[in-house]
């Protein structure tokens, strides 16, 4: 068994916890899709900022596919695990790198919620053009952009006062 600090764990169930919540707090309906709009994904990017890739991707999938559960949204339940994992794996290695190069972290926080916004609007797209059709798709792409731009504003505005606890 591998030797997991309890803060590692702690800090991992925090953010899945923060981000399930986040995600199902505010909700903000996106005509068309039966889909919607939250601050989730601003969690799911610092998770990949204060997490490593691995712990990150386990925080953000179960927290973000608990959101869906509990919302009742449970066909998206195995693509919101992997695709928001995911977000937080690439962010996370994304920040180290361009941190690692001597670049700004807000820099980094930036290029992490690219990667949120071409993630999560790329991921449910295939994701429902398989399940509704291509066209179908097309209708929650622009909803996916503005939740990932979102996700980007919160994060960013929340990050260094994390920045300073964590």
């Amino acid at each position: 068994m591998r030797n997991i600090s309890v803060k590692k764990l702690v800090t991992a169930a925090l953010f899945a916890a923060l981000i399930c919540v986040f995600t199902m707090s505010i909700r903000i309906p996106t005509p068309g899709t039966g889909g919607y709009i939250h601050p989730g994904d601003a969690v799911v990017i610092l998770s990949g900022i204060f997490l490593d890739p691995v712990t990150a991707f386990l925080a953000a999938g179960i927290g973000s596919c608990m959101a869906d559960l509990l919302g009742g949204y449970f066909i998206y339940v195995p693509i919101t695990f992997a695709v928001k994992g995911l977000v937080a794996a690439v962010t996370s290695v994304v920040y180290c790198h361009v941190v690692s190069k001597g670049k700004s972290r807000k820099l980094a926080v930036l290029y992490g919620g690219i990667a949120d916004i071409l993630l999560v609007a790329g991921g449910y797209f295939l994701f429902e053009s398989v399940l509704y059709g291509p066209a179908a798709a097309l209708l929650s792409l622009s909803a996916n952009g503005i939740q990932g731009i979102s996700g980007l504003v919160i994060a960013g505005a929340l990050y260094p006062g994390l920045e300073r606890l964590l």
